[in-house]
């Protein structure tokens, strides 16, 4: 679902950001985080990653902690009124889930994927077309048709760059995507 996400968000002709694309250990992830949301004027945030962990038995909160940051960052802009140019989409697995685990979040529109890459790119060139009213932007069957046609070349284009496919950093995987948006432009 991630690397959909990251693809559709470049082929609608935006950056793709996200706190693992700097590797430095003296960084605090949380403050990459604060940064990166106060440079992005959109954000998209998958909560349904806000599932139990296998080992731990405990949820993970890590993308319903990063809306957070983004809806602050909405609502406290350095004026102290709420930024209108901050625009966000929440998305989850199932329509209404979220109510059970996250249920001050109700009153927000969350747009439901159904754990469907299809629906999901869908959903994610909408937001980004309503929002930028760029008109260069495909439908989104048409992005999620070049998604398929990407997945089936990456593990040649890694075979290729001496990567392995299965550990793909995020950069990596970012450079993958631009490397074939150029060469398989609209």
């Amino acid at each position: 679902m991630f690397e959909a996400i990251v693809f559709a968000i470049h082929d609608c002709g935006f950056i793709a950001r996200c706190a693992r694309e700097e590797d430095d250990g003296g960084d605090v992830r949380f403050h990459k985080i604060i940064r990166i949301i106060d440079d992005c004027k959109y954000g998209i945030h998958d909560i349904s990653k806000a599932d139990v962990d296998v080992g731990s038995g405990l949820a993970r909160f890590n993308m319903p902690l990063e809306l957070g940051v983004f809806m602050g960052a909405q609502r406290y802009s350095a004026k102290g009124h709420y930024n209108r140019e901050k625009k966000l989409l929440v998305l989850d697995s199932e329509q209404y889930r979220y109510q059970i685990f996250i249920s001050d979040l109700a009153g927000t529109d969350i747009s439901s994927h159904d754990q469907s890459i299809e629906t999901l790119i869908n959903k994610v060139r909408d937001f980004l077309f309503n929002n930028s009213r760029r008109k260069s932007i495909a439908s989104g069957a048409f992005i999620y048709a070049r998604y398929q046609t990407f997945i089936a070349a990456l593990p040649n284009y890694c075979t290729n760059a001496h990567w392995d496919r299965d550990n793909l950093s995020f950069i990596a995987y970012a450079i993958c995507v631009t490397e074939w948006l150029k060469i398989n432009p609209i």
